[in-house]
């Protein structure tokens, strides 16, 4: 990857954006195929789970029908994450006319090193003809679908992007699919944009909304980290976060206290019941007091798992593929749409009072008197979190 001063941000804010928020799958996938189905130019497609089933087949026969009408399609998984994609269906890929290339392959030979099968590619980017794209926190599965699982699809939230952003999200691809297959994808970036109807200069007759991309790369380049902690030290009203997996750094949780010390309405809606990793929600819960005991309110969802990574402080909205969570932060590439729109703020506010409505919440006395067994759970998957940072860290410094 190309490397960046760690105390800058890599992309500029830019106006002249427009923005949709879009809610669970039965909203994002409708949108995302249609928009495969009307490329004419290119289809780039960057995404953490890939897995075999209805949503996948249902993808990749759009995917392969724009091949089949000379688009460029290609698609960067990772490949952990893409685990679930089964032999048969990477084949029907590339003989459709799809390039397909994998982040990272886990290469045996390299099985002693840890830290480098840490490294995962979990940005989620949709992005059509240079001139839409989607991003948040969904994957190409089963699990996000009404129709597969009516009452436990995953909460989800994405945003479709249109505007002089896109040239970013399109720089960040080229860079990551060179960086992942050595290939350099010839992509006329001008043609691109005239397609969407701007300069690459920023002009633009799309919309009136500022927006900027953040990225994670390494622990060097904590963008997404950094931006959220900004906010959230300057926020006078809200600072509300949504999050799939809460392991949060001693950065952030401090910023959490400080602000609800001051008045300021923070609140953290998280995993209840239904997790796919219920260790990380166990190791996650150990904050719980230190939040509660300085006025963070935390409320856990209820009828589904929320997968959702969604962070709103007063006007400032960012909707992206990272968690609130030390371990994505620190190994993985992450990207976030920040939007700075007092109209979007709304709309993200009001899907969280939908969410929070939904939610169980935890007051201080109400937490001390938890059962046992979960302070037992806590400790256990708090003291394996902690161990394993250390280990990390001590194999980097080898």
């Amino acid at each position: 990857m190309i490397g960046h001063d760690p105390h800058k941000f890599r992309f500029p804010w830019r106006d002249g954006n427009q923005f949709r928020l879009l809610i669970d799958g039965e909203q994002f996938y409708p949108a995302m195929l249609d928009a495969i189905d009307t490329s004419r130019v290119s289809v780039f497609l960057e995404m953490y789970l890939f897995t075999s089933g209805t949503v996948a087949n249902i993808f990749m026969n759009a995917l392969i029908a724009a091949a089949s009408r000379g688009v460029m399609v290609c698609v960067l998984l990772d490949d952990f994450g893409a685990g679930g994609l089964n032999r048969k269906d990477r084949q029907r890929l590339r003989r459709g006319g799809v390039r397909l290339r994998f982040y990272n392959p886990l290469q045996h030979w390299r099985i002693t090193k840890l830290h480098h099968h840490l490294s995962r590619d979990h940005r989620k980017l949709l992005m059509i003809d240079g001139q839409v794209a989607y991003t948040g926190g969904a994957g190409v599965t089963d699990d996000f679908d009404i129709d597969c699982h009516p009452q436990r699809r995953w909460r989800e939230t994405m945003i479709e992007v249109r505007g002089p952003l896109i040239a970013d999200w399109l720089t960040l691809f080229l860079e990551n699919w060179e960086y992942s297959t050595r290939e350099v994808l010839v992509v006329n970036m001008h043609v691109a944009l005239a397609v969407a109807g701007y300069s690459h200069d920023g002009g633009s007759v799309l919309g009136t909304q500022r927006g900027r991309v953040t990225i994670a790369q390494g622990a060097a380049h904590v963008e997404v980290k950094r931006a959220f902690v900004a906010q959230a030290r300057h926020a006078q009203r809200r600072i509300w976060v949504a999050t799939a997996y809460f392991v949060p750094s001693w950065k952030i949780r401090r910023a959490l206290r400080v602000a609800a010390r001051r008045g300021v309405d923070v609140r953290l809606l998280l995993p209840g019941p239904y997790t796919d990793h219920p260790a990380i929600r166990h190791a996650g819960r150990r904050f719980y007091y230190g939040l509660l005991r300085h006025g963070v309110r935390i409320f856990e969802f209820q009828p589904r798992f929320t997968h959702a990574k969604v962070s709103l402080c007063d006007n400032w909205a960012s909707v992206g593929s990272s968690n609130i969570d030390r371990w994505n932060l620190y190994w993985n590439l992450e990207a976030n749409q920040e939007v700075d729109d007092a109209p979007f703020a709304a709309q993200v506010a009001q899907m969280f009072e939908a969410d929070f409505a939904l939610s169980r919440e935890y007051c201080l006395d109400e937490w001390r008197a938890r059962p046992w067994y979960y302070r037992i759970q806590e400790w256990f998957w708090g003291g394996v979190d902690a161990a394993m940072a250390r280990f990390i860290k001590h194999k980097e410094k080898d």
